[in-house]
């Protein structure tokens, strides 16, 4: 899949990087990504998928943008207000890059519905904002084996990973799935929603650009996943951690213990 003159130039500052190069530029253009959630997460994912240049990116959200969503959601505009999300990411889209198609689907990913749609894309980034759509998600990208980049905002904090348990590590174990990591949704009413506890705006465009730069990453092949290892934000702080978490014998999806 040869780039056209124009992305050549689009592309230029990713093809003098050895690390991506024309093979990596082409590999990005061929890829189909999927994106759960065009909120706070999904709006600075999209964008920077897109500006990169992903072939294909289907954006998967129900919800109709607000005033309220606007100090954070930056790919939508205060003309966007009563649309849906979908609609006016893909809009914006396609005036950042024409090279880009998005595939619209305009509702709620489910334990129904969400392998039947993944099955479509090469790797998922989830940016939902509830846990019956991130469990939904990380089981049926585990049953489809596809990569998935999955991220979650707070307060002032933010946490990512990269799931790949359909593959082994390197010390021959398999790697760990989205329940190894949390076994199962915290108890309802536990954890505020956005609209009660608040969130940082800029940390959002923060934590979707790194979820940007791994879905990248994944496709292109440089450099170090995050795949068995939590990178945790805090930015009261401003401190930046790591931590290390390995598969469970005992989870449900590929655990041996039962």
């Amino acid at each position: 899949m040869a780039l056209a003159p124009e992305e050549v130039e689009r592309y230029a500052r990713h093809l003098v990087l050895p690390e991506v190069g024309g093979p990596g530029q082409n590999r990005l253009k061929a890829a189909r990504v999927l994106v759960v959630g065009a909120g706070g997460l999904g709006a600075p994912l999209i964008q920077y998928l897109a500006a990169a240049g992903i072939g294909t990116i289907g954006i998967a959200d129900d919800d109709t943008v607000s005033l309220s969503n606007l100090q954070r959601q930056v790919i939508h505009r205060t003309g966007d207000i009563g649309r849906p999300k979908v609609e006016s990411a893909a809009e914006a889209v396609a005036a950042l890059n024409p090279h880009v198609k998005v595939v619209s689907h305009p509702f709620r990913l489910t334990e129904a519905n969400a392998e039947e749609t993944i099955a479509g894309y090469d790797i998922v980034a989830d940016g939902s904002d509830n846990f019956a759509t991130r469990y939904a998600v990380s089981d049926a990208c585990f049953h489809a084996k596809r990569p998935l980049v999955t991220a979650a905002l707070g307060r002032f904090d933010g946490s990512l990973t990269t799931l790949r348990p359909h593959e082994t590590g390197p010390d021959g174990r398999p790697n760990p799935t989205y329940r190894c990591l949390f076994p199962s949704p915290p108890p309802p009413g536990s954890v505020p929603p956005c609209a009660e506890a608040g969130v940082l705006g800029a940390l959002a465009g923060v934590m979707g650009s790194l979820m940007a730069m791994e879905v990248v990453r994944a496709i292109t092949g440089f450099g170090e996943p995050l795949v068995g290892r939590l990178l945790m934000v805090d930015a009261r702080s401003m401190r930046f951690e790591t931590l290390g978490y390995g598969w469970d014998e005992t989870n449900p999806l590929s655990g041996t213990v039962r």
